[in-house]
């Protein structure tokens, strides 16, 4: 998993305004929260937070965590990459997609389902991707896909399925999610997702109609 660490003014900015820093934080905190769950439930030799910042009360047991990489976006996805055994699946997911289910990965994942798949997309919403696998990653590999990808566009999860395909790679696709990015995306993602710890964090903000009261 790859993350910001929720620091006011820091992590998803695209929240203020409406909410203030710190309530974008706490939001961004949840979302971390019940991402590090549902990825805990997948069966999984490792699991690694890539992180940038300093890990909080919110990390849960069974995580290693290590720093992100220098660079933009793609160079740090790139590199995250890097930080995978060759020839062992590897799955990278952020942290903007708190509706996630364990099983929507678990069952794709699974070694009976992995035969003749080579990498794992799932697409945002938004046009992006909330996630990227690779069945024998190496760090070759992630950085001719990822390297120069516009990210945080509308043509950011195009541009990568190019890649992926001019790779010849055949891609299993995952259900597509939305990303928490805004404060009308935040409420759809509560909404889907009413149970979470996000939802709950969402409601306590005293939202109406996406924005806070």
């Amino acid at each position: 998993m790859i993350a910001k660490a929720p620091v006011p003014g820091r992590v998803k900015t695209r929240l203020t305004p409406p909410y203030t820093p710190e309530q974008a934080a706490a939001l961004a905190e949840a979302a971390l929260a019940d991402t590090l769950a549902e990825l805990g439930r997948v069966p999984a030799g490792r699991r690694l937070l890539v992180l940038d910042g300093e890990p909080g009360d919110w990390l849960l047991p069974g995580w290693q965590v290590v720093p992100q990489g220098p660079g933009g976006l793609d160079e740090r996805l790139a590199a995250a990459f890097a930080l995978a055994p060759p020839d062992v699946p590897a799955l990278l997911v952020g942290m903007d997609t708190p509706q996630l289910r364990a099983q929507s990965l678990a069952a794709p994942l699974a070694a009976a389902a992995r035969g003749g798949v080579d990498a794992w997309y799932g697409p945002a919403t938004d046009g992006g991707f909330w996630a990227l696998g690779l069945a024998r990653p190496t760090a070759a590999l992630a950085q001719q896909l990822l390297l120069g990808v516009p990210m945080s566009t509308d043509r950011t999860g195009a541009v990568l399925l190019e890649r992926l395909s001019t790779a010849g790679l055949t891609v299993h696709q995952l259900p597509a999610l939305t990303d928490v990015d805004t404060a009308a995306s935040a409420a759809e993602v509560a909404t889907l997702a009413p149970h979470t710890r996000f939802a709950e964090q969402w409601r306590s903000l005293k939202v109406t109609g996406g924005v806070p009261s």
